[in-house]
């Protein structure tokens, strides 16, 4: 009886990714265009003379202890316990789960890989990147700032870049890179870019950054999306890499999977010609000197004979319970395997019936 081996969850898993290898036809992977060069460029622009205008504490460092002495919070505190809640919508931990959930079903009924990894990798370069900055310049927030009218600069801060903002900008942009057809890439764009101005503007009405912060984010978040071309083929080879490692994990399994017990008993019962032969061999010897005795009294066939055997051919017993050599019934062969001699005597016949060759003395 042939045993199936129970799937586990991980298996059902891997085989609805099998059962289309080939990526969807119909869903295009972005490319590095010459347009998306030039946005990249004038947003890379951008970042750096934001950056230097904060640095020389320029009209844009005013701006920002002009809106921090307006204290929005207290100016509309009706909406302060909203937004509380809205601002959650950019800090990594709730967003990634939210959105790994939702990119991981899609990966699901895609047959693929991708949607998953081209998250890893963005919310890895948001961490490189934008991690990088913060502690690199190292600005003070407003309700830890020393001197009205600094920039704040290299006091030990990590507010500069905004996080919250960049971090609302991959994680919901995201979802805009990895559609499918151009309408829904229009209206997750519209979408990931009402929540990510929201969020930016959020964190300026509780007082947590300066107005800087948040513009500086947007373009830190906007240069992940746009240089995330640029890391499709090391998502392709990712996803080839974690497919390979699957079905070599497969193949480690199969190897080591018990095999079934009629094919166990079939494989031990199994003779090879020379083991035959040795067999053969010891029967003969063992029936030759039993001749040299009196012949015993006739025994019953204990079982059907053995066919004869071929020497190219192994044999094959009848499947069964496996057993040692040694606890093997006797089978008695059809047929006599030695020559014929003309004194020696026929099995089954008595040794009275043969005549005796006088000698004198």
């Amino acid at each position: 009886m042939r045993t199936e081996r129970k799937l586990t969850r991980l298996d059902r898993v891997f085989a609805r990714l099998d059962r289309e290898p080939e990526r969807p036809a119909h869903i295009g992977v972005p490319r590095m265009s010459r347009h998306r060069v030039v946005l990249l460029a004038a947003t890379l622009a951008f970042y750096v003379a934001i950056v230097w205008a904060v640095i020389i504490t320029s009209w844009l460092v005013t701006l920002d202890w002009q809106v921090m002495f307006f204290r929005p919070y207290q100016q509309w505190p009706e909406i302060h316990a909203f937004l509380d809640y809205y601002v959650v919508l950019g800090q990594r931990g709730p967003t990634a789960v939210m959105v790994t959930a939702w990119l991981g079903w899609r990966s699901w009924r895609m047959h693929t890989l991708r949607p998953l990894l081209a998250l890893g990798v963005s919310l890895l370069l948001l961490n490189v990147t934008v991690g990088a900055a913060k502690i690199g310049m190292g600005r003070l927030g407003p309700h830890y700032a020393t001197t009205i009218g600094s920039n704040e600069m290299w006091l030990g801060g990590d507010i500069f870049p905004s996080g919250h903002t960049a971090n609302a900008v991959v994680t919901w942009g995201i979802l805009a890179y990895l559609a499918s057809t151009p309408r829904a890439r229009r209206w997750l764009s519209a979408v990931s870019a009402v929540i990510s101005l929201g969020v930016g503007l959020t964190t300026v009405y509780i007082g947590t950054h300066w107005l800087s912060d948040v513009v500086l984010g947007w373009a830190a978040g906007l240069l992940i999306l746009l240089a995330l071309p640029w890391f499709e083929p090391l998502i392709a080879r990712a996803e080839a890499r974690v497919f390979a490692l699957r079905d070599a994990w497969r193949s480690r399994r199969a190897g080591t999977a018990p095999v079934p017990a009629t094919a166990s008993v079939a494989a031990a019962a199994m003779l090879s010609p020379h083991e035959a032969h040795a067999e053969s061999v010891a029967s003969a010897a063992s029936r030759a000197s039993a001749d040299e005795e009196p012949a015993p009294a006739p025994r019953e066939p204990v079982s059907a004979p053995r066919t004869s055997r071929t020497p190219p051919a192994p044999v094959y017993l009848a499947p069964g319970p496996h057993t040692s050599r040694a606890e093997r019934t006797p089978v008695t062969p059809a047929g006599s395997r030695r020559p014929p001699h003309s004194e020696r005597v026929t099995r089954g016949t008595s040794h009275t019936s043969q005549p005796r060759p006088v000698t004198g003395g």
